[in-house]
C-alpha cells in the first residue's frame, strides 16, 4: 500500500490506473483466485439471492461465481433506474442470457427488477478500499444511493461484500457522510473482515 494523493479524485485516478495496468492473463488469474476466496464464505454459500456485477474499467471479474454456485442460488446484475435517479435495481442473470448495454456501455439483463433489500448478498465493485470497510467507488454514487434506502430494521440484509484486486487497498480512506461501509472485502489475495462483531456469521 504505497502513498497516495490526498484528494478523492486523485486517489480514484491512481487506483483505476493500477487495475487497468493488469494484463489479460493477470486478470484471469485474479478472477480464479477471487472465486476460490468467495467459495470460503459460508454466508455466500447459503445465500439464495446474490447480486454481482459485469466488470468494467479493469475491475476484478466475479462472474466465475456462476460456475460454482449452489443449484438453488440465483444471481443478479444491477440495472440503472430512471427513478429514483442514480439508483439501481437488480435483475436475474445467467451466462446464457442476452444483454444490452446501458448508457455507460455496461451490459444489463432485462426482466423483473428486485430491490436491494430483497437480496441476501451484494458483491460490490470498488475503486479503492481500506481495512475498516470504507469503499471508494467510481464517483457516480449509484450503490450509495441505492443502499441508503435500505430499511434501518434490516442492517445485515443484504450482506455487502466489496470485491477488488489486492492492489486497490489503501491505508485509510476519508469517509463522506453518504458512504455506505462494507461488511467485508474479498480480493484475489485474501478475505478482509471489516466488522468483527459479525465475523462469526461469515
Amino acid at each position: 500500500m504505497s502513498s497516495l494523493p490526498a484528494s478523492r479524485s486523485d486517489i480514484r485516478r491512481e487506483l483505476r490506473g493500477r487495475r487497468r495496468a493488469l494484463s489479460v492473463q493477470q486478470q484471469r488469474v485474479a478472477a480464479r483466485q477471487l472465486a476460490q476466496r468467495l467459495r470460503q464464505l459460508p454466508a455466500l454459500a447459503s445465500a439464495r439471492h446474490v447480486a454481482l456485477y459485469w466488470p468494467n474499467d479493469g475491475e476484478i471479474d466475479p462472474r466465475l461465481l456462476a460456475r460454482i454456485k449452489p443449484a438453488q442460488q440465483q444471481l443478479y446484475l444491477p440495472v440503472l433506474q430512471a427513478f429514483p435517479a442514480h439508483t439501481l435495481r437488480f435483475v436475474r442473470w445467467s451466462p446464457r442470457m442476452r444483454l444490452r448495454r446501458n448508457r455507460f456501455g455496461i451490459p444489463e439483463p432485462h426482466g423483473a427488477r428486485r430491490a436491494a433489500q430483497s437480496l441476501d448478498v451484494i458483491l460490490m465493485p470498488l475503486v479503492g478500499f481500506d481495512a475498516a470497510g470504507n469503499r471508494l467507488g467510481m464517483g457516480g454514487g449509484f450503490y450509495d444511493r441505492t443502499l441508503a434506502r435500505l430499511p434501518c430494521t434490516a442492517p445485515r440484509k443484504p450482506l455487502l461484500i466489496g470485491v477488488a484486486h489486492a492492489c486497490q487497498q489503501v491505508g485509510k480512506l476519508g469517509v463522506a457522510a453518504w458512504d455506505i461501509p462494507l461488511h467485508l472485502v474479498v480480493t484475489d489475495q485474501g478475505i478482509i473482515h471489516t466488522r468483527s462483531r459479525y465475523r462469526s456469521s461469515y
